[in-house]
């Protein structure tokens, strides 16, 4: 059986829907993760960076968990990325992540129909990954194709559209629990 650890990035996760909801669907199918929910572990700020390094050292597979944020990471996980993703541990030739598979999974607010060549954003979301694979590639990760649900804002908090919110996020939690459950065999 493969380790897998989530890390959830939500700047605030107890404000999320989507998120929160993906994370408990998946807690619930696969009890046997780790969840690691920064800003709950850290509202300091402050990471424990043997911790966070001893989990990634434990894990087969890494899940980033998190809100598409001006197009990245949100502040909160890069900034752990940042800390944690030193060079001697996640890269260089003393660098001990090699060979673990790295899954993003993501949620943005904008509707896929803008992540288009011919939409608003004029990149495909994919093109917002190459500096992801870049990581991956540094660190000698294997990343595995994303999991990621577009049109899921955190603004529009009325009962009707929180239901459709809950409703994506739970299939997005389904396609990130079969793809788990996959690798982990």
């Amino acid at each position: 059986m493969k380790n897998i650890l989530i890390v959830s990035g939500h700047p605030e996760f107890h404000h999320s829907v989507a998120n929160a909801t993906i994370l408990d669907e998946v807690a619930t199918a696969l009890p046997e993760a780790e969840i690691r929910r920064l800003d709950w572990l850290y509202p300091d700020g402050k990471f424990n960076i043997a911790a966070e390094q001893e989990s990634l050292l434990k894990a087969d597979v890494i899940v980033w968990q998190f809100p598409f944020s001006w197009y990245g990471l949100p502040g909160l996980m890069k900034k752990w990325l940042d800390e944690v993703f030193v060079h001697g541990f996640a890269h260089g030739s003393t660098a001990k992540l090699a060979g673990k598979k790295l899954i993003l999974s993501f949620t943005t607010g904008a509707s896929q129909a803008l992540y288009t060549a011919d939409g608003f954003f004029g990149h495909t979301i994919e093109a917002y990954l190459i500096p992801f694979e870049t990581t991956a590639r540094l660190c000698n990760l294997e990343m595995l194709a994303p999991v990621y649900t577009c049109g899921i804002s955190y603004a529009d908090r009325d009962a009707g559209k929180i239901t459709r919110k809950k409703a994506l996020a739970r299939e997005h939690a389904s396609r990130l629990v079969d793809l788990l459950k996959t690798i982990r065999e």
